[in-house]
Formats: C-alpha cells, structure tokens, sequence
C-alpha cells in the first residue's frame, strides 16, 4: 500500500512519486510541506508505481529512471500505453541530456534533477499539471547542443527500450530474466543485444555489463 499524506481540505492536485529510496521520498514530501494544495503518494518499484497509478488515477507522476526491476522507462512506456494522457516528470540524479532527451522522447512531460532547487521542484509539478512541460533553460540548451553535434557518449545511439535492457545487464540480468521483465521474448532481447554491440563497439555481453557500469546505469 502506498504512504500518503495528510489531506488538506482543499487538495486539487494527486502526486504519486515513484523511487526506492525513502529519503528521497520524505524529502518530496518536505518540498512539497508547504502547498497547501498537493498530496503526495508514494511507491517504491516500477511494478507497484504501475499499479497504484491504475488504482489511484493521480494527477502527476513523478518518476525516478533507476528502480528496481524494471526502470522509469519502463514504468513510462506502459502507463503511457494504457493512458496516453497521463502526466509524468522524470526525477534523476542523472544530469546527463541523453537521459532527458530520451525521458521527453518516451512521453514524459519534464525532467528534474536531484541536484536542482527545490523551488524548480514544485514549479516543475505545477506546469506539468497546468498541461506543459517543464525544463530547466540550461538542460533545454543541453539538449540542443547534444542533437546538433556528434554526441561522444555512446548512449545517445540507443532507444529508450535499449538503455533499459543494458541497464538490466549492469545489474546482472540474464537475458531470459530481461525478457521477463519487459515482456520482450528471449529472442528479442537477443537481437537487441546484437546490436548495441553493434552501435557501441562491444564484443561479448560482458562489454555490455562494463559500458552499463561505465555509465552509471546499474
């Protein structure tokens, strides 16, 4: 069961927050102390936050990308599927524009980091729930400089769907264990690991599980 706050009397605002570390969680909760009009929801794994997001109907999704079992992508693409109108701003320690870049391109509508203003916090869930998106001027550049260059990281060659199985390869997933997660089958995921060898230069999955690690992914 998801931990909730105390209600206010006049709460418009539902927010499920999404992320497997209670101190994160309770800091959510102070930043959030003072607007009299939001509720905050909690749960602490993609699976669940799937669940509570059919049984609550909340009206922001705030999502971390590094869950356990399957990721934020993840947890996205299929919220996204089943209800194409739904609200969700990604909340990463990741500050890397890849990451966000591909948050907006799985159909989130904001991307915050861990490190930024608290102030940016709450600002970010008011315009996501007003219908817009938010980011960050300097991550909006970011993003920019990173689709009209060359990108040097070599995440930037893979889908959202690819960064998530290589992530689950960091964490020492096999590929029947993967397969499972995502509801791919073995032999999709098979093939998908061919060619992030291909697009990342790897020679055995073992590359694959040290790119992952390299990148903070696990």
């Amino acid at each position: 069961m998801p931990e909730k706050a105390e209600k206010t009397s006049s709460v418009a605002i539902r927010i499920l927050i999404v992320d497997d570390h209670p101190i994160v969680i309770s800091g959510c909760r102070a930043m959030l102390s003072g607007e009299t009009d939001m509720e905050v929801l909690a749960s602490s794994t993609g699976e669940q936050g799937i669940a509570d997001h059919v049984r609550l109907k909340p009206d922001i999704l705030v999502l971390d990308i590094n869950l356990p079992g399957i990721s934020g992508f993840e947890v996205a693409r299929r919220i996204l599927e089943r209800d194409p109108e739904a609200r969700i701003l990604f909340f990463s320690m990741n500050d890397d524009p890849i990451f966000a870049a591909r948050s907006l391109e799985c159909g989130a509508k904001g991307y915050i980091t861990k490190n930024d203003d608290p102030a940016d916090f709450v600002a970010a869930i008011r315009k996501v729930h007003a219908g817009g998106t938010f980011l960050r001027p300097e991550v909006a550049r970011r993003i920019a400089l990173y689709k009209s260059t060359n990108s040097p990281n070599p995440l930037g060659a893979l889908s959202p769907r690819e960064i998530e199985i290589l992530r689950l390869l960091g964490r020492g997933k096999s590929m029947p264990e993967i397969a499972h997660l995502i509801n791919l089958s073995h032999k999709t995921v098979a093939n998908t690991c061919t060619l992030m060898k291909n697009k990342l230069g790897a020679r055995s999955p073992m590359d694959l599980v040290r790119i992952a690690l390299e990148h903070d992914l696990a």
